[in-house]
C-alpha cells in the first residue's frame, strides 16, 4: 500500500514500525454538540484507513479521544470556551452534556457504518 508522507511530501511505500501490525491515534469530537456530516467526513477518513489496513492483513489498534473539557470557540485561542456555552444552553453539567453528546456521536458513527476504535478515551479519564 502506497500512502502520501507529510513529512517528506511524497507518495511512499507503507512500512509499518511493527511487521504486521499497525497503531494509530485519531482525534476524536468535541463532546459540546451534535455532529454534522462535514464532522463525520474525518471519522469516516479514519475507518477508511483502520478498514483498509485490516484487509491488507495488518493487526489494527487504534486510540481516539474524546474532548470533553476546554475547547475555545476561536481557534487562536480565544472566546468562550464551547463546553461551559453548551452547559448555559442546555442547563446541565459538564460531565451530563460530554456522556449526552459522546452516546449521540457513537449513535452517527453507528448510522454511517463508522467501526467504534478499540479504545476511546475521555480527555478527562
Amino acid at each position: 500500500m502506497k500512502i502520501y508522507n507529510t513529512l517528506t511530501r511524497t507518495v511512499e511505500e507503507f512500512v509499518p514500525y511493527e511487521e504486521g501490525k499497525v497503531k494509530f491515534y485519531t482525534c476524536g469530537p468535541t463532546v459540546y454538540h451534535y455532529a454534522h456530516i462535514g464532522n463525520m467526513r474525518n471519522y469516516i477518513g479514519h475507518d477508511i484507513l483502520d478498514k483498509t489496513l485490516r484487509y491488507l492483513g495488518y493487526d489494527v489498534k487504534r486510540v481516539m479521544n474524546i474532548t470533553d473539557v476546554g475547547h475555545l470557540k476561536s481557534d487562536g485561542d480565544t472566546g468562550l470556551d464551547k463546553m461551559v456555552i453548551a452547559m448555559e444552553r442546555e442547563h446541565k453539567t459538564s460531565h451530563e452534556v460530554a456522556k449526552f453528546y459522546t452516546e449521540s456521536f457513537k449513535k452517527d458513527c453507528d448510522l454511517v457504518n463508522v467501526k467504534w476504535p478499540e479504545t476511546v478515551v475521555p480527555a478527562t479519564s
